[in-house]
């Protein structure tokens, strides 16, 4: 069975988690305490040397890393992944902006407010952190809502349907307000919130 390496508070872990609910894939799930270097001993380093959770050990003995490519793997000729070519590369986009300019700020804001005690350098970049996921919050809230010129209001975010994006973009999104980030100037991402989690198998994040 698939072995998933996990932090249960870790958005990038429910991305992975999330997915393979949805799409009834079954897995044991290792929980590995980040706090406490648990990813960083020689045996995890040896597999996966990145040293991060989420990471995906297969039976054969293959191994996979970065949640995002992990979700690619798993949606790969299902409903949660488009087949059209330029659908694929704008799921890409989509997935390159979750890593780049929503996860290291909203993801790592969240990180610092909910773990006062860990010492860390980016909290001298905390006020930095917030001008910029609400301006990743205003790319999606301008996608969402169609503002932008001969655009259209939408329910997803790639090829009109429920995708491994929403999935990638939710997962720190729904808890944005625990890292200090307010949600009521973004009414089309909240409902979009909304839909996701109406979404046949979901899961909330607290759930191993």
């Amino acid at each position: 069975m698939i072995r998933l390496y996990d932090y249960l508070p870790s958005g990038n872990g429910y991305k992975v988690r999330l997915l393979l609910t949805q799409l009834a894939i079954p897995f044991i799930r290792v929980e590995l305490n980040i706090l406490n270097g648990e990813t960083r001993t020689p045996e995890f380093l040896a597999k996966f040397p990145n040293g991060r959770i989420p990471a995906v050990e297969f039976e054969d003995g293959r191994r996979l890393f970065e949640s995002n490519a992990i979700l690619w793997y798993f949606a790969e000729g299902t409903r949660f992944l488009p087949s059209d070519s330029f659908a694929r590369a704008r799921a890409l986009q989509w997935l390159f902006f979750e890593q780049y300019n929503h996860e290291p700020n909203i993801a790592s804001r969240r990180f610092l407010v909910t773990h006062p005690q860990v010492q860390d350098p980016r909290r001298s970049l905390m006020d930095m952190m917030l001008k910029r996921g609400y301006d990743a919050l205003a790319v999606m809230e301008s996608h969402l809502a169609g503002t932008g010129h001969g655009d259209h209001p939408r329910q997803w975010f790639a090829d009109n349907r429920y995708s491994i994006v929403d999935i990638a973009l939710y997962a720190y999104t729904h808890v944005a307000p625990e890292g200090g980030y307010n949600l009521v100037e973004y009414p089309a991402v909240r409902a979009w919130l909304t839909r996701v989690s109406a979404e046949p198998g979901h899961i909330p994040i607290t759930r191993a």
